[in-house]
């Protein structure tokens, strides 16, 4: 068996939009059986909240549990503070009304980080952890935690393998690293219905020329991403991020994909958009 690399979105998403494998994943991640109405890839709410059009890689919901599902290749310092929108975004937009703050659906975001994480640059910190869990339940002044809201935001990185790590975790971080570094002798759980199905998915044998295409275009915008960012670098920072994005507006990449780039904001994006436009016209 040879498996397809799973830090590539295009083999990615044919894996974890499959239905048996969602299901499977959804379930040793954060335990519970959902049944989604359907599994987009894509995803963004309409109308927009804020001045960012956020997409969600996979997006899942039931009547009871909403479900997102990201991966980050690259992990630039401002990732962790992204995902904190992405995650509260969903749970905003369910509010329909100034008369009504009612939250239907638990909101559960899972990212999967698949390159080791960097040196916040800010704090010094380093984390080098597996599984990072974070819930929006409070705690009383004795520890003890008050089950009012029960959503979730996970953060996985097969890259920092702990002994403790519980088995429900270890097979789906397992397939994440056996699919980077041992595609060809993956050592993965079988025994594991969700991951026999992925692994059959992402097979080599059963990636058809147009996948591996866009596989090849995927890595491209990837390295363009990178090359672009630590070109900035040395430009001073809010001058450099912006002449960043200017090179990525002329280069023809949206709105969400120059934003995760730069850092910058959506109303800045459009104000460059607007004035590279201008002077075209000139």
């Amino acid at each position: 068996m040879a498996l397809a690399r799973l830090d590539n979105e295009v083999f990615f998403k044919k894996a974890f939009t499959d239905e048996i494998v969602f299901k499977a994943f959804v379930h040793d991640i954060v335990g519970i059986n959902i049944l989604p109405d359907k599994i987009e890839t894509e995803k963004s709410f309409a109308p927009i909240l804020g001045n960012v059009n956020f997409r969600y890689d996979i997006f899942a919901e039931d009547s009871i549990n909403r479900v997102i599902v990201e991966i980050q290749k690259v992990e630039y310092g401002h990732n962790f503070n992204r995902f904190l929108h992405y995650h509260y975004q969903a749970i905003a937009e369910q509010q329909r009304s100034s008369d009504d703050y009612t939250i239907d659906k638990t909101v559960y975001t899972i990212v999967l980080m698949t390159a080791p994480y960097k040196r916040n640059k800010i704090t010094g910190n380093l984390y080098k952890d597996e599984v990072l869990i974070s819930k929006s339940n409070p705690y009383n002044l004795q520890g003890i935690e008050r089950k009012m809201y029960n959503h979730e935001m996970i953060f996985l990185n097969p890259n920092y393998k702990g002994e403790g790590t519980p088995v429900n975790y270890r097979d789906w971080l397992d397939l994440i690293y056996e699919s980077i570094h041992n595609p060809t002798q993956p050592t993965i759980n079988l025994g594991n219905l969700g991951i026999k199905r992925a692994s059959e998915l992402v097979n080599t044998n059963n990636i058809d020329p147009y996948e591996w295409e866009e596989s090849k275009l995927e890595v491209t915008k990837k390295k363009v991403l990178v090359e672009e960012r630590e070109e900035g670098k040395d430009e001073g920072i809010e001058i450099g991020l912006k002449l960043v994005a200017i090179k990525a507006i002329k280069k023809g990449m949206d709105n969400e994909s120059i934003i995760e780039l730069t850092g910058l904001t959506y109303n800045q994006i459009i104000q460059l958009r607007t004035e590279n436009k201008n002077e075209t016209n000139e």
